[in-house]
């Protein structure tokens, strides 16, 4: 009996280190669960989270896309400003060109005009003298007919006589 009380005290020794390996284990099956769950709880938030950071780099990239349509754009714009600017220089110099010969002609307009009023103002005196050089002319072929008459008139007297 004795042997049978021991063996049954190694198997109550037994049973309760099982019991106690099992309370053990089911506090460590319990601990994974909870560790389980946070993790499933941590993957849930992480795909959440990678679902974010996915639809934000869908909008970052589609923006870089933006960004470099617009970088070209600007390039491109830049490249046309510069044509226009060097269009415009070649413009403005053409219209300084076309001032200063503008300027000339109207220098040279008012040089002609200068000179058309100093030969209008000539050609008046030269008409006066034209016109006084008429009446002169007229009086004295009047005069001419007048002695050249009397000179007939005394010719036919003298015939007569």
């Amino acid at each position: 009996m004795d042997q049978i009380k021991k063996k049954m005290n190694q198997l109550r020794q037994e049973s309760d280190e099982l019991t106690a390996r099992v309370e053990e284990l089911q506090n460590k099956i319990k601990e994974l669960e909870a560790e389980n769950l946070s993790k499933d709880q941590q993957l849930t938030s992480m795909q959440h989270q990678n679902g974010v950071l996915e639809a934000e780099l869908e909008r970052l990239e589609k923006s870089v896309v933006d960004l470099k349509k617009a970088a070209e754009e600007g390039t491109q714009h830049g490249t046309q400003n510069e044509s226009l600017t060097r269009r415009m220089q070649l413009l403005e110099e053409e219209a300084e060109k076309a001032d200063k010969v503008l300027r000339e002609a109207h220098e040279q307009l008012r040089q002609t005009d200068v000179k058309a009023g100093h030969f209008e103002r000539k050609m008046q005196a030269l008409e006066a003298e034209r016109d006084a050089w008429e009446k002169k002319y007229d009086e004295l072929e009047q005069k001419h007919n007048a002695t050249t008459k009397e000179l007939e008139d005394f010719q036919a007297e003298i015939g007569a006589i």
